[in-house]
């Protein structure tokens, strides 16, 4: 027998008597189970009465309980028509006296005994429907559908809500369902036929469901979560609650639908109808104010049950009440209304993954969620037994002492004290917590004493601010302000942050929804305190471009870095929905830089390091780049037409080519174009060929570096094109081949190493790459190479010396000695290698480097590296250690793995005396000796 109970579960009878007379009829059966159900039968009357009236079914089922479900299941759905309304009963019977049993005994987990009286409930509004539908199209009540319609009943489709909706339903659970049907497939003469067909199916299903037989009923059922149900009928097209929820629908409404689950019927139709309606429910963007609508409903409630005051055992109910299921299924779902529309994996519909994605996703801390989901899993045991006792749908706890003893005793509890005091507790822990998160208690007055001078001042501005316009925001501003005052006083440098975070809030348009969700989520007033203390450049920003915090708050905002290809698209997919081409230009602004924020923020927190960092600007950068340049040769085509010939291409150069740039790199780039001997384009204003393109890269320029209302792209730097300044911003094809192989200087071919392809056309693209392989190739065996780098090398020192004590870039053994041997390398190899770590490997496979030289000038690239990218991110200005404060010491020392400056400068010195070393050996060694071939 698989049905084993577990002692410690075992009811208390209650009733003895009653409890002997049902344990007579199962003897036989083994001594932990049958203990169990007389136990069950002493403390439960209709218990008692179920399980006496379906011993014979149960005895086989403890057998195999879970098959013998299954074949209960399919007894249902065979049934015809007029065997279906006590078919039901009966099953109802079985079921709920297997589920109680499994229940009490410990035999299935929670998430077992729910999901199978939801799914006897699925199959019951199935089966009801279907049978309902059959007669309707028997009786040629339902236009054009015929036997083979009923699989999907004729496109009538049951949304299943609340618990059942989440698979969660509780031991007498009524039912809250939506009907809808696919308006689609009727024509529009049919369409009145259908509907008044499909309202009487609905209120069939719903009779044939509630009504109280002599067998009994099967579910109460509650059509009224459907729109407006005051003023519509029991089942409505699709068309129509789409219209009601774009318009009107509230946000209980959001909530509501978190859990809607197709259950019965035309199941594809109702996923595809969930599906359009996801914008509705799950917003694109993070939506606070959905804390207060939570709040107040939750006020409403209260009001309306009378629930109010200090929690009392007597009566007290356990699903409303204080500290109760709702509150739990409350905080939860407005969390996922915070956050789901940005997070799909937030969407659950069941209450207990949901807390547990919310704690892995960071919205709630990992010991709230699993307290929260002891205390769901402890409330819904003690719901299942106060409404097992005689199947009403009740969620009050007793109100008289001899009541309280048999719920203890049905819980398997001897002491009803203790049981008391258990309940006391877990009500409390739940009501403080949730109380918190909606509605926080009052903190004492900010201690501004230790804050610098010249803080009063600064504070005394902030009611004056656009985000303080509203009293609500400046109440929950005020609950926030000491926690805000205390992180502030403890930033290294307390009046820099103050300065900072008064920026910040200066330039929010409105505070409601975002001090709510500060309120709510702690870890964020953290964030915003470390950025002010740590990275002054990443604070301006901040308070410049404030709207990135929606990016920041949204789930995604910790998710993986995508590819180049998925941030293409997602930028394509924002501007084919703008018109205008200025706005276009802004769109790409404030993409970018919630982008570039995320990249930053996670470097600080040390989800990436400085590679990482490096490698994800690059990437932006390019994907920026790319996605512009479209729209931005459309624009100029408009006005002088198509470009003329095989068409351009955007080359990235230095850092952007190496694919590698930090936080406040501009861009080099060259365009390059091929008019294939068409001299002018043929748009209303024509242009010859060579001005056009210049033009147009002038546009591209304009693009990327004007001022706009979000600022600007990036800088742009044009000079590593053929001739520098001096030339043409537009090079053609023909000239820069013939430059590059005549007349360019060394230097110049090292700068081609790097060029990579960003934008344009692919078929040009590959055309110039493949020309740069070939002239690395022959550029390779120059005689001249290494004297003219070691010039060249002399020259920059001079012209840039090192002056700062912390420089990584410029001086010997540091970044551009390192990137200057890395070119040298790819050069000599006549490798198209394009950043430094592959162009070294390339240079110590075609034997100009050994490897103990390559890997000394890597583990020097690689300090300065991380250590220029986080002075990049820190601060606009040269680094002072001793001035940043303790938060910016502490990010470099984590970033570079040490644990003092001192001992930091010191590796630093010696990586870098090191790679000079090494720089020296390979530019003063002719090439033959070093074994190059």
């Amino acid at each position: 027998m698989s049905f084993e109970p577990k002692i410690t579960r075992t009811p208390i009878p209650h009733n003895s008597e009653r409890a002997n007379e049902v344990a007579a009829i199962f003897a036989g059966l083994p001594s932990r189970l049958l203990d169990l159900i007389s136990g069950a039968a002493g403390c439960s009357p209709y218990l008692s009465a179920i399980m006496t009236r379906q011993a014979e079914w149960l005895i086989d089922a403890f057998d195999n309980p879970e098959a013998a479900v299954q074949n209960q299941f399919s007894e249902l759905r065979s049934a015809p028509i007029d065997q279906l309304k006590p078919m039901l009963r009966q099953a109802k019977s079985r079921i709920a006296a297997l589920t109680a049993l499994a229940d009490l005994g410990g035999v299935w987990p929670l998430e077992k005994v729910t999901g199978t009286l939801t799914d006897f409930a699925d199959l019951a509004v199935d089966v009801s429907i279907k049978a309902l539908v059959a007669a309707e199209i028997k009786r040629g009540k339902l236009p054009g559908m015929g036997p083979d319609d009923v699989a999907t009943a004729g496109g009538l489709v049951v949304l299943a809500m609340g618990k059942m909706g989440a698979g969660e339903l509780n031991y007498s659970s009524d039912i809250d369902l939506i009907c809808l049907f696919d308006e689609g497939r009727f024509s529009d003469d049919d369409y009145h036929d259908a509907r008044a067909s499909f309202i009487r199916v609905t209120r069939k299903m719903a009779a044939l469901l509630s009504d109280i037989t002599g067998d009994g009923y099967v579910f109460r059922t509650d059509l009224r979560l459907r729109p407006d149900p005051s003023a519509t009928p029991v089942c409505l097209s699709m068309e129509v609650a789409m219209r009601y929820y774009e318009s009107l629908g509230r946000t209980w409404e959001r909530a509501a639908h978190i859990k809607a689950r197709p259950c019965a019927g035309d199941i594809k139709a109702g996923e595809a109808y969930l599906k359009r309606l996801a914008p509705f429910i799950w917003r694109k963007h993070l939506d606070f104010a959905a804390i207060q609508d939570a709040h107040d409903m939750r006020l409403r409630i209260r009001e309306h049950k009378g629930l109010g005051g200090a929690i009392t055992l007597e009566g007290h109910n356990m699903k409303l009440g204080r500290g109760g299921i709702r509150e739990i299924e409350f905080f939860t779902q407005t969390r996922q209304i915070i956050a789901g529309g940005r997070d799909p994996d937030l969407r659950s519909r069941e209450t207990v993954p949901a807390l547990r994605a919310l704690a892995q996703k960071g919205w709630i801390p990992q010991n709230v969620a699993n307290l929260l989901v002891e205390r769901y899993r402890s409330h819904r045991e003690v719901e299942h037994r106060l409404q097992m006792v005689n199947d009403a749908q009740t969620h009050d706890l007793p109100k008289k002492p001899e009541e309280f003893d048999r719920l203890a005793q049905f819980m398997g509890q001897s002491d009803t004290a203790k049981l008391r005091s258990r309940l006391m507790v877990e009500l409390g822990e739940v009501h403080e917590l949730t109380e918190g998160f909606f509605a926080p208690s009052t903190s004492t007055q900010p201690d501004n004493s230790a804050l610098p001078d010249g803080a009063e001042e600064i504070i005394a501005r902030w009611p004056a601010y656009p985000a303080m316009r509203s009293p609500r925001a400046v109440e929950i501003f005020e609950r926030l302000r000491p926690d805000i005052m205390a992180r502030l006083q403890k930033a290294g440098h307390p009046s820099e942050a103050l300065v900072q975070f008064d920026g910040f809030l200066a330039g929010l348009p409105a505070g409601v929804q975002l001090f709510s969700l500060f309120e709510a989520n702690p870890q964020l007033i953290d964030l915003i305190i470390d950025i002010c203390a740590t990275a002054p450049a990443l604070a301006r920003h901040l308070s410049r471009h404030s709207q990135v915090l929606d990016a920041v708050l949204g789930g995604a905002f910790f998710d993986d870095w995508p590819s180049i290809a998925a941030l293409k698209q997602d930028l394509t997919g924002i501007l084919a929905k703008i018109d205008d081409y200025e706005h276009k230009l802004d769109a790409v602004r404030r993409w970018n830089k919630e982008w570039h924020f995320r990249i930053g923020v996670h470097h600080l927190r040390g989800l990436i390091n400085a590679f990482e960092a490096g490698r994800q600007y690059g990437d932006l950068a390019e994907a920026s780049i790319a996605t512009l340049w479209p729209p931005v040769a459309a624009h100029f085509a408009s006005k002088h037409g198509e470009m003329p010939g095989k068409g351009a291409v955007v080359l990235g150069m230095g850092s952007l080519g190496a694919g590698q740039l930090n936080a406040s790199s501009d861009l080099d780039l060259i365009v390059i174009y091929d008019a294939d001997g068409v001299e002018a384009s043929n748009g209303r204003r024509p242009l010859a060929a060579r001005p056009y393109y210049s033009r147009l890269t002038q546009a591209l320029i304009t693009a990327v570096c004007a001022p706009m209302s979000e600022g600007r792209l990036y800088e742009v730097d044009m000079r590593l094109r053929p001739s520098g300044r001096q030339g043409p911003v537009a090079t053609s094809l023909q000239f820069f081949q013939s430059y590059q192989r005549d007349e360019a200087w060394t230097w110049e071919h090292l700068a081609l190493t790097r060029a990579r392809f960003v934008a344009g056309s692919d078929q040009l693209g590959d055309e110039i790459e493949a020309f740069r392989g070939t002239l690395l190739k022959e550029k390779s065996s120059g005689a001249t190479v290494l004297a003219d780098v070691a010039d060249m090398r002399a020259r920059l020192a001079e012209a840039k010396p090192a002056v700062e004590i912390w420089e990584a870039k410029l001086g010997a053994g540091r970044m551009q000695d390192i990137e200057l041997i890395a070119q040298t390398a790819a050069l000599l190899a006549g490798d198209r290698a394009h950043d430094v770590a592959t162009q070294l490997l390339a240079g110590e496979r075609a034997g100009w480097l050994s490897a103990h030289q390559r890997e000394t000038l890597m583990t020097a690239y690689d300090a300065f590296w991380r250590l220029r990218a986080c002075v990049k991110l820190l601060t606009e200005a040269v680094l002072e250690m001793d001035e940043i404060g303790e938060g910016a010491r502490g990010f470099i020392l984590r970033e570079m793995d040490h644990t003092s400056t001192g001992a930091l400068k010191t590796m630093l010195d010696t990586v870098a005396a090191d790679a000079d070393i090494v720089v020296e050996e390979v530019l003063s060694t002719p090439i033959q000796s070093q074994g190059y071939p």
